[in-house]
Parts: C-alpha cells; sequence; structure tokens
C-alpha cells in the first residue's frame, strides 16, 4: 500500500507541474477588468479559426474571460496585402465598438496582425478609438524569410505561384479573394523599412507596446525546426519566423523564452499553439499578465 500511495503521490507531482500555472490559479475574475474591451487580431497564413474547426488564439481568451476581460475576435484573410487586411479589420473594429458602446478599444495582435492594425490605427482612421496597441512577435521591421520566398520565384513564375496559393486559400481555409503574392512582399525587410514604416507611424494619444517570442535550442513546434535555423543565421536570435529586433516596437517590454528547462517559445506557442501544448510556457498566463498591466495603466 505504502508503494502504491508513492506511486500516486509521484503521478500527482508530475501532472501539477506540467500543468500551466494558469490552469492552477483560482480567477479573481476582475484580473483583467480592463477599461476597454480587447480586440485579438491573428497573424499570417491563418483567419481566427484554422481549416475551420482550431481556434487561432487556443485557451487564450477563455483565459482572459476567466479573469474578467471583455474579449473580442477579427478575422481576415490568412493571405492577403496589409491594406486589404487592415480594411476588413477597421470594419470588424468599428462594429465591436458600436456593439459594446465603449469608447476606445485595446488591441493585442500577433504577427501581421500587429502590422495591418497599426495600418488602420494610422491610415484608416482608427486612433481616436484605440487606447494602446499590443504587438506579439510582429515582422515590423519585415523577414528574411519573406526576403528568400520573393528572391527564390522567378519574376516569370509569381503570378503562378501566387494564384496557386490564393486558390489553396479559398478552398482549404475559405479566404475571400485573398492575394498571397502581396502578401509576401508587404513583409519583407525593403518594403517594411523602406515604405510602410516611413508612411505608418505611431499615433500620439495610443499605448503602443511589444513583446518577441525566442527559440532557444529549437523549436517546440517541429514545423517551424527549418525556418528557425534559416532565420538564426539571417537575423540572429529568433521565434522561427521573426526575429527578435524584428519584433520591438513601441514601449519593448522584453523577449518570452519559456522556462529554463524547456528549448524555447517559438512563433506558434506564443499564442497557445499547438493545441495548447506549450512546454515551459503559460500562454494564457502570458496574456492574463497583459491584460492585468493594460488595466494598471488605465486602459
Amino acid at each position: 500500500m505504502k508503494k502504491l500511495n508513492l506511486i500516486g503521490i509521484s503521478i500527482l507531482l508530475t501532472v501539477i507541474f506540467l500543468l500551466p500555472i494558469s490552469a492552477l490559479a483560482g480567477g479573481s475574475s476582475d484580473t483583467c477588468d480592463t477599461k476597454y474591451p480587447i480586440v485579438l487580431a491573428h497573424g499570417m497564413g491563418f483567419s481566427a479559426t484554422v481549416f475551420g474547426a482550431i481556434d487561432y488564439w487556443w485557451g487564450i481568451p477563455d483565459g482572459l474571460e476567466g479573469e474578467g476581460a471583455d474579449v473580442y475576435i477579427t478575422s481576415v484573410n490568412g493571405m492577403d496585402s496589409t491594406r486589404n487586411k487592415a480594411v476588413d479589420f477597421k470594419n470588424q473594429f468599428l462594429q465591436i465598438k458600436a456593439a459594446t458602446g465603449a469608447s476606445k478599444l485595446n488591441i493585442i495582435a500577433h504577427s501581421h496582425g500587429t502590422i495591418y492594425t497599426r495600418d488602420a490605427i494610422s491610415n484608416l482612421g482608427l486612433s481616436g478609438y484605440v487606447a494602446s496597441h499590443t504587438s506579439i512577435a510582429g515582422p515590423h521591421r519585415g523577414s528574411a524569410l519573406a526576403d528568400m520566398v520573393v528572391g527564390i520565384v522567378p519574376n516569370s513564375m509569381e503570378w503562378l505561384v501566387g494564384d496557386t496559393m490564393d486558390l489553396v486559400y479559398i478552398f482549404l481555409m475559405g479566404d475571400s479573394n485573398p492575394n498571397s503574392l502581396a502578401n509576401a512582399y508587404d513583409i519583407t525587410r525593403p518594403y517594411m523599412n523602406n515604405t510602410f514604416n516611413p508612411n505608418t507611424p505611431n499615433k500620439s494619444g495610443v499605448y503602443y507596446q511589444s513583446w518577441a517570442a525566442k527559440a532557444k535550442t529549437s523549436c517546440p513546434s517541429i514545423i517551424l525546426e527549418a525556418t528557425w535555423l534559416v532565420m538564426l543565421a539571417a537575423e540572429g536570435a529568433n521565434d522561427g519566423l521573426v526575429g527578435v529586433n524584428s519584433a520591438k516596437w513601441g514601449n519593448f517590454r522584453g523577449i518570452e523564452d519559456a522556462a529554463w528547462y524547456s528549448v524555447g517559445c517559438d512563433h506558434a506557442n506564443i499564442v497557445d499553439q499547438l493545441f495548447g501544448i506549450t512546454p515551459g510556457f503559460d500562454a494564457p498566463g502570458f496574456y492574463i499578465d497583459i491584460a492585468s498591466d493594460l488595466k494598471s495603466r488605465g486602459y
């Protein structure tokens, strides 16, 4: 019996050790009760749901709402130009604003979502309605991967590659009239640094902050391992898709690289993928901390 009890205790301790902190903590119900509602804006390649079934943000919205946040999720084409996504986001943003009756909203965006939301704020008239813009792993200075993709495909073949990708996103992802080629060009380093950023300045009255993700010794998401190695040679520290330096925008709050025993936090882990399995990194807890901080700042 003593042996069985010891085995049971060992299993219990192992489960507790592996559970994310947010799963153990009791919700305070008002930790994330921000002054303004929170709007989540997803990144490139997917919409708010992946293949129409998997939530892009996985357990993050539930985690935030469990702590008192008022959360709304926008969804635009997975592959499209920054401007087309920005227009679609703006329309949804204004619908959310009207439905909530709030004077302003907080934006938390990931990956390309950080870019098209900046475009909507600076160039499409949303600045007066945005309290804060939180950027998570955003390619604000472009990505070497986009440079390579655009550089590898011969100019004469770009139309074929772009059209093929568009068909994939129409039939598999549900995109409406996507533009994959424009999406690739819009996150290249030359375009972001020489065209987009100079024409998309931060707006006064909006609080901008950012975080980067970093894979330390490998990518927890195996599908990003190859791109992490390519990016490591091209840009140094990165999350498998976006370099740490590229992710810095506004008030840079730091790098998320998971617990000491983890290989790191990559571009998928930081939005609670794949399927909430993020070894050494508590994704819902991370966003709860963000919302709690926004609340303390009066947003």
